[in-house]
């Protein structure tokens, strides 16, 4: 949610951000004439109800023959008041709905425009080079026994599949050594719920237009998330938070899900782009003045465990209408898959500044004494998708695969995967 002082002061500043993101500045238009809508609603209101309570007071000073008409007055008013209650809530509504269409205040210095437009920050390790036609994951994946795509549509349709044996013993390790990483760095490791209210849902910003893309119980209103930063943003909602010696970090370990909706014929081979996966998010809260300094720090941290399993990747800053409504600035780090020629994002992290503080109100006391709404940030440190870009890399010639060496300790110190006979 945008600060409503900041619509007021600066709606042209709003409206640069809209434009970045490709959206229609005329959003802004509407939010502030549904504010000052709601003011004078509100005002109105505040003005009834206080001739309400002089009048109240009058009845008592008032003689017997004066106390009717002056009752009668009341009543009329009681009635105006009422009607004036509802209007200012009604108001109150649409302004909270036109001010929420508005999506996050752009960082200076985020590319403008859309998937395309990115810019590549810094490229980092060698891409690996054979001397023999290297195999796509999900081939490596059969031959070690690992990926059965076969029996997962079987079992839940397509997008589906099984990790097994060294498969699923390697995402364990990952993910693992993805942990000891974050726990290292002071985070709190969580294992959080798949299922969220819809107000959590929403103050995240994963109701708005990528709705399509979310798993909604109908029954229930409960709502599967596709990454545990909504259950960690909802964490402390409502909650005032001290943050003077440091931000909170929660490190949360679940499954996700994601309806993979418009991306028909898309990554349809292998676990790139599935409907169920594991992942490890950092969450952080921060005051809003550090929540720059540790979004580097996320993205370094993401760098750390991709540089010591021995990946080629890039960072890339992405462009303002490539950003979820929530995020003002997010690095994504994609990572070379050699038979697709290509680098594909394995990870990416946030900065979503207060917006979803705001929605959620996450606040914590300044050096004032007031309350402000906290910075959120996320951050993704491990996920199934990462297997991708392990496998192809490492593999050798006889389709076997190399272990980095961090995840040895986690497999028993095994250092190669075999093809299964």
């Amino acid at each position: 949610m945008i600060d409503a002082q900041l619509l007021r002061d600066q709606p042209d500043l709003l409206k640069r951000s809209q434009i970045s993101r490709g959206n229609d500045p005329a959003t802004v238009d509407a939010a502030l004439e549904a504010d000052a809508a709601r003011r004078a609603a509100i005002s109105e209101f505040e003005r009834l109800r206080a001739e309400q309570n002089a009048a109240s007071k009058l009845v008592a000073k008032a003689s017997k023959e004066e106390k009717p008409a002056i009752l009668a007055s009341v009543k009329e008013l009681a009635a105006t008041v009422k009607a004036a209650s509802q209007a200012a809530n009604e108001a109150s509504a649409a302004a909270d709905v036109a001010i929420g269409r508005i999506q996050n205040l752009v960082i200076d210095g985020v590319p403008a425009g859309g998937e395309e437009n990115f810019e590549v920050l810094k490229t980092v390790g060698e891409r690996p080079a054979f001397d023999f036609e290297p195999r796509d994951h999900l081939e490596l994946g059969e031959l070690l026994g690992a990926i059965d795509m076969q029996r997962g549509a079987k079992v839940s349709g397509a997008r589906f599949y099984f990790l097994r044996g060294i498969g699923a013993r390697l995402e364990l390790a990952l993910m693992t050594y993805a942990l000891d990483v974050a726990i290292r760095n002071g985070f709190v490791m969580l294992t959080t719920p798949t299922l969220v209210k819809p107000e959590i849902m929403r103050g995240t910003g994963f109701l708005g237009e990528h709705a399509d893309e979310v798993y909604h119980l109908q029954d229930d209103d409960l709502y599967l998330t596709g990454t545990s930063e909504v259950a960690l943003a909802g964490y402390h909602s409502d909650e005032i938070l001290d943050l003077e010696a440091a931000p909170l970090r929660y490190a949360g370990w679940s499954t996700c899900y994601r309806r993979e909706a418009g991306s028909h014929g898309k990554d349809t081979r292998g676990i790139i782009r599935v409907h169920q996966f594991n992942k490890l998010e950092m969450f952080v809260y921060a005051k809003p003045e550090d929540a720059e300094a540790e979004h580097n720090r996320l993205l370094g941290w993401q760098e750390e465990v991709l540089q010591s399993l021995g990946l080629s990747y890039r960072v890339i800053d992405t462009a303002a209408g490539d950003l979820g409504s929530s995020a003002a600035r997010k690095f994504d780090v994609e990572a070379w898959v050699p038979t697709q020629d290509a680098y594909r994002e394995l990870t990416s992290t946030s900065n979503c500044t207060t917006y979803q503080a705001r929605r959620l109100s996450t606040r914590h006391r300044t050096e004032s004494g007031k309350t402000a709404p906290v910075a959120t940030l996320n951050g993704t440190l491990a996920t199934t998708r990462w297997l991708v870009a392990l496998l192809e890399t490492h593999q050798r010639a006889d389709g076997s695969v190399l272990i980095p060496e961090p995840l040895r300790p986690y497999l028993g110190g095994l250092e190669v995967m075999e093809p299964v006979a």
